[in-house]
């Protein structure tokens, strides 16, 4: 999914800026895997260290991984749940290159997202997938990462974004999608990545597994439909980037309900997410944050739509592992929890990225400077440019 991001984020910037978008995505492949193999999935899924909020070191660099993952009683080898964890672990900062496209330095990226990884997103994970974690063990419920991935790369984009500043010339000059064709490939990617993503969540073969991959349809379906509506009823048109953001915000939404409604609610959920999340986008220009790509909407706006409509539409009837909601007689008890989760979600995410940003910022600087803002992230960052064939220097010469 995440060379489908990079397609997607980078038809989105400025010819100038298209590598750096698409190299902070695969970077974040390379410094994720490696860190989540020696010491971040330990964090996330070892034994509960500390009252629900973190995991032990017992699974640093893999070791006992042949044991099992506490808490779970896997039908597939803990080696394959541990990679699968890896694509949640390595698209989630990835996610927040949008938000900060166009004037971070590669170097600080790759540090910040190190460090984001172990500090933000191993312990929320733990909170949400891991049984021994607070949220999960009070009955919070997040099929595929509704909190962990979606409201989390959101809120911390936000952080993110007020810690880097405004791009130049932000929001008075045109700032445009250079390649609209590209950004639909990498959705259609995405599409079709989103499916392994939620399904893969039932982790077997089975009816559970089928149901979230339906839904997942479902929801990007109507999402795309609700945003592009929003769009004519607010007095435009019908555009290809509020077709492509319309499903990637829909496929935000059902994650973390994937498994656990059934497919007349998945619809309902998606067309919600289209329109809240398409009214959501206009806030950066009345709150006067940049957040470049619409991450803070799309996906932050997106999981919370996601999981507190999850506390609604939940049915045990769908998975025996969740709860009722309110429409099935559940009451408001489901829906007070998805609440605990969306509030301590967004806040510990905004609160300890700030932190993490501001630490980074302070010791080697996030930005880069003015003019290497005004010349391009391509030619000053990586030497390069996406469409003249070659590079512009090489070491030696």
């Amino acid at each position: 999914m995440t060379p489908g991001l990079a397609l997607f984020y980078g038809g989105m910037v400025r010819t100038k800026n298209v590598l750096a978008i698409i190299m902070q995505c695969f970077s974040t492949m390379g410094v994720v895997s490696v860190l989540w193999v020696v010491i971040g999935f330990s964090l996330a899924f070892g034994h509960d260290a500390w009252g629900g909020l973190i995991g032990d070191l017992g699974l640093v660099g893999l070791r006992h991984l042949s044991q099992g993952v506490p808490g779970y009683h896997l039908s597939i080898p803990p080696l394959a749940f541990m990679a699968f964890q890896m694509m949640f672990a390595i698209i989630t900062p990835a996610l927040i290159s949008g938000a900060t496209a166009d004037r971070l330095k590669f170097s600080a990226f790759a540090v910040f997202i190190g460090i984001w990884l172990l500090v933000v997103y191993a312990p929320i994970a733990h909170w949400a997938f891991s049984p021994s974690g607070w949220l999960a063990h009070r009955g919070v419920l997040d099929f595929a990462g509704g909190t962990v991935v979606e409201i989390n790369s959101g809120f911390s984009s936000l952080a993110a974004v007020m810690v880097v500043g405004r791009r130049r010339g932000w929001p008075s000059d045109a700032m445009t999608p250079h390649s609209l064709p590209f950004t639909l490939l990498g959705a259609g990617i995405l599409w079709f990545g989103w499916f392994g993503f939620n399904a893969g969540s039932a982790l077997g073969a089975n009816a559970v597994a089928s149901q979230a991959l339906v839904n997942t349809q479902l929801a990007a379906a109507t999402g795309l439909l609700g945003w592009i509506v929003a769009e004519r009823v607010k007095g435009g048109r019908a555009t290809t980037l509020g077709a492509a953001s319309g499903a990637v915000t829909g496929m935000v939404a059902i994650t973390p309900c994937a498994g656990f409604v059934g497919a007349l609610p998945a619809l309902a959920i998606g067309f919600a997410a289209g329109v809240v999340c398409l009214l959501a986008v206009g806030a950066k220009y009345r709150l006067r944050y940049d957040d470049s790509l619409d991450v803070v909407a799309v996906h932050g706006v997106g999981g919370v739509v996601g999981t507190l409509l999850l506390g609604v539409f939940a049915a045990k009837g769908i998975d025996a592992a969740g709860s009722n909601g309110l429409l099935s007689g559940g009451g408001l008890h489901l829906l007070g929890l998805q609440a605990m989760a969306v509030a301590a979600t967004i806040g510990y995410a905004f609160v300890a990225t700030w932190a993490v940003a501001k630490g980074v910022d302070a010791v080697m600087g996030l930005r880069v400077p003015p003019d290497q803002e005004v010349e391009g992230l391509d030619t000053t960052q990586h030497a390069e440019t996406a469409y003249s064939g070659g590079a512009l220097g090489r070491l030696g010469q």
